[in-house]
């Protein structure tokens, strides 16, 4: 893969990879998120997200809104639970406009304290419409239990309570802290000469309007597995279990990812579909996931189903396990499974938007991007006993938690 990198007087990376299209996506990656609350800031990652857009040294709310929109482009952000992004899709020759916009944002963000008010309003309405759909707040809640204790498990969106009590200062004072040059990178995909996008960056990003501070991330602590049914007063019942994971740094990480398509990835094929809809009609939709963070991870399956059916699907799941366990795949089943994976791969590269994102969080996360071809062969690589290990270890029943809503 062909790419530039370069990083500027203050600390910020900067990484292109060249595209002949008339369009250009680009967008900062910054790597500070719902885990880097305090206990009384919890929210507030997302809350400022949304206060980007509400108003800057030199922009209104509708100067920020139109800058873009003007012109055809599109103005976006999102929170996780290490990183916010705030990115822009733009036609190339409005590219310059874009990368001034998200600066400005990023670093010349006032926060007004009537604009507070009024999207405090409207984010305490999006957790109570959150809280409406079991199906996803079940989620939130065992990222909770896996994690208890430790603000990597709270919920992105934070507390009503506390959301009511933020003020301009509390914003301030979070991104002050946290957003600093030398903990973002700025991705660009598009066709761009990269000399005057490193001119343009230091531009727009001034060395001595930043003070350096690290900010430390502490670890979870040790890992309790638990078991918690809940009276949700729901028609179905939604099922969770999953145990602690594997970082992002660690060696049988790409193993685990194989390993999970293969259980209850996208493909209708997946041996918790097989299992649970299409041979025994229990369930619409069951699913297994896993999701790494910098120092740990969380692998999980979640399935709904009517009442009387939960038992049977619970053991159904844990039939799949077992076998995953105890019985290393075929050669001509890994395969397949390994064809599978490489072709859904290839395919979620030629969506623009999305490689432009994993564009920016791989050169956040590891310094450098891995060509496709590369991952490739290392999944090729990857044997049957090498998942048969993975699944002794983080398939173990002993060490699942499981969450009910009832």
């Amino acid at each position: 893969m062909t790419y530039q990198t370069v990083t500027l007087s203050n600390g910020l990376r900067i990484i292109h990879k060249p595209d002949t299209t008339a369009v250009t996506y680009c967008g900062l990656v910054i790597n500070t998120g719902s885990r880097d609350e305090l206990e009384n800031e919890q929210g507030m990652a997302h809350f400022i997200e949304h206060m980007l857009f509400k108003g800057t040294e030199k922009r209104r709310s509708g100067h920020i809104i139109n800058r873009l929109e003007n012109v055809g482009g599109e103005l976006n952000a999102y929170t996780s639970k290490e990183e916010t992004v705030v990115y822009a899709i733009v036609l190339n020759e409005y590219f310059d406009r874009a990368m001034e916009l998200i600066f400005d944002i990023a670093f010349h963000s006032t926060f007004p304290q009537k604009e507070i008010d009024k999207e405090v309003v409207i984010i305490v309405d999006e957790i109570q419409s959150y809280n409406d759909s079991p199906s996803e707040l079940i989620f939130d809640d065992f990222e909770e239990m896996i994690f208890a204790h430790h603000p990597i498990g709270h919920n992105i969106l934070g507390k009503p309570e506390l959301l009511e009590h933020y003020s301009t200062s509390d914003a301030v004072s979070f991104v002050k802290k946290h957003y600093k040059p030398e903990e973002m990178v700025f991705f660009v995909l598009g066709d761009l000469n990269f000399n005057q996008l490193t001119r343009m960056g230091e531009k727009y990003l001034k060395m001595e309007s930043f003070v350096k501070e690290s900010v430390l991330r502490t670890s979870p602590t040790s890992y309790q597995p638990l078991r918690k049914e809940i009276d949700k007063n729901t028609h179905q019942v939604h099922f969770m279990l999953g145990n602690r994971a594997y970082d992002l740094y660690h060696p049988n990480r790409l193993g685990l990812y194989l390993l999970n398509n293969i259980l209850g990835g996208p493909g209708m094929n997946s041996l918790l579909n097989l299992s649970l809809r299409e041979k025994h009609g229990l369930v619409y939709n069951v699913e297994s996931n896993y999701q790494p963070f910098t120092d740990t991870g969380m692998w999980s399956v979640y399935f709904g189903c009517d009442t009387e059916n939960a038992a049977r699907c619970e053991q159904l799941v844990l039939a799949e396990l077992q076998k995953l366990r105890e019985l290393p795949l075929s050669v001509n089943a890994l395969k397949k499974y390994k064809l599978q994976l490489m072709g859904q791969m290839s395919i979620s590269s030629e969506q623009k938007e999305n490689f432009a994102l994993s564009l920016g969080k791989s050169y956040l996360r590891y310094g450098k991007i891995e060509d496709l071809d590369s991952v490739k062969k290392r999944i090729e690589a990857l044997t049957p006993e090498k998942l048969q290990e993975i699944a002794v270890e983080i398939f173990n029943p002993t060490e699942l938690s499981v969450l009910v809503y009832r």
